[in-house]
């Protein structure tokens, strides 16, 4: 694994000892005490506008463990379902965090939580694919994956679609787990850890790759509906050439917003794949929307504000969080939250970017951040799950 300041984590699919070299030469500078090696910045001060009631806290097991998982809860019917990479999953009341249910698995968890009719699915590091009951954490079933599974899988409670680090997207039966299809994309010689997440749409599945594109597939039986190029890669060694679609994907009304790595962030027709809008941006994370604009996290921790359907018009930036691991920007009341590497939650109006308000979650970092009903929860890498209230001074 590879560490640099633009690039958090790093995984090697396949590699030649040349392409290898090439990409250990410029990260080693990062070790070698270079003075004039790029570092975070630092909090600045500000006028709190906001404050923070937390409504509760619980821990879950190590939260999302030593490597750059983002497993994400998912919320239902007054429940928010949780999962740690050593294997602890919970159920949780929404409104007071009571445990419903726990369930210790034998495994190292690294994708999920998805959710779809009566079950809870889950990826692991050892290439498996496990279902849960959502009312008791009982597994129903294990199935073999073909190989690490980072994203959280996507179920309609009919099927299930998994995607994994090889570049292959499978099709499952999510009663059984049965294997119905199998889709493969070409996967480059390097690429960022992570992968983007599946959506279910009606008969489809929308996914994005490492190679940049960004396809529809009938739910079904994988049958391929168009593919939409999101990026390219340029430059001249494998390191600039990485152009991976690892961010979450959006449902934006009949059009799906796609965040890639040294690309764009690009709307696209959901019937058609064709490209709607476009702004050249390079993001891990994702994208929201609120205000009539589109918010997005790029690869140095700079937040921006773009008005939807103009790429021309850039409302606001801030970049007073560079190169902090910055989460993807979560829409919230009149706020933009996000959290980064030292496990601050930021609060930011949605009008110009300015900071309202600051609160430390977890001191292992923050990369997982969602609101439902006027709640925020926020995720942290150690296993700290807070929910908060936001309340204007």
């Amino acid at each position: 694994m590879i560490y640099a300041p633009r690039i958090p984590y790093m995984r090697l699919l396949k590699f030649s000892f040349l392409i290898l070299l090439s990409a250990l030469l410029p990260a080693c500078s990062l070790f070698s005490g270079d003075e004039e090696a790029e570092q975070p910045a630092e909090l600045v001060n500000f006028e709190e506008e906001v404050n923070f009631q937390r409504l509760w806290s619980v821990n879950v097991g190590d939260g999302q463990g030593d490597k750059y998982n983002r497993l994400q809860p998912v919320i239902e019917d007054g429940v928010i379902y949780v999962a740690a990479n050593n294997g602890v999953v919970q159920a949780l009341n929404l409104e007071d965090g009571r445990r419903i249910w726990e369930s210790r698995l034998a495994h190292f968890i690294s994708g999920g939580v998805g959710i779809g009719d009566d079950y809870i699915f889950l990826g692991s590091e050892d290439a498996s694919l496990i279902a849960l009951d959502k009312n008791t954490g009982e597994t129903i079933w294990i199935r073999d994956a073909s190989s690490e599974v980072l994203s959280v899988p996507a179920s309609d409670g009919t099927y299930l679609i998994a995607q994994s680090v090889d570049g292959r997207l499978t099709g499952y039966d999510a009663t059984s787990g049965e294997q119905l299809w199998i889709y493969e994309s070409t996967v480059p010689a390097l690429s960022l850890r992570g992968t983007s997440s599946p959506i279910i749409l009606d008969d489809f599945v929308l996914a994005g790759f490492e190679n940049g594109d960004l396809v529809s597939l009938a739910i079904d039986n994988g049958t391929l509906n168009w593919s939409s190029r999101i990026a390219v890669p340029t430059g001249r060694s494998e390191l600039e050439r990485i152009i991976d679609i690892d961010g979450d994907l959006l449902i934006e009304g009949g059009a799906v917003l796609a965040p890639s790595y040294q690309g764009f962030l690009s709307m696209i027709d959901i019937a058609t794949g064709r490209t709607l809008w476009r702004v050249e941006e390079s993001s891990i994370t994702g994208a929201s929307t609120g205000f009539g604009n589109v918010y997005i996290s790029d690869d140095r921790g700079h937040i921006k504000a773009y008005r939807r359907g103009n790429q021309d018009e850039n409302v606001w930036q801030n970049e007073q969080l560079d190169l902090r691991e910055i989460s993807k920007p979560v829409s919230f009341n009149n706020y933009i939250a996000v959290g980064d590497f030292e496990g601050y939650l930021h609060l930011l109006s949605q009008v110009d970017g300015r900071f309202v308000g600051r609160i430390r979650v977890d001191r292992d970092g923050l990369r997982i951040i969602q609101s439902q009903g006027g709640v925020l929860y926020a995720y942290g890498n150690g296993g700290n799950l807070v929910a908060y209230q936001v309340e204007t001074e």
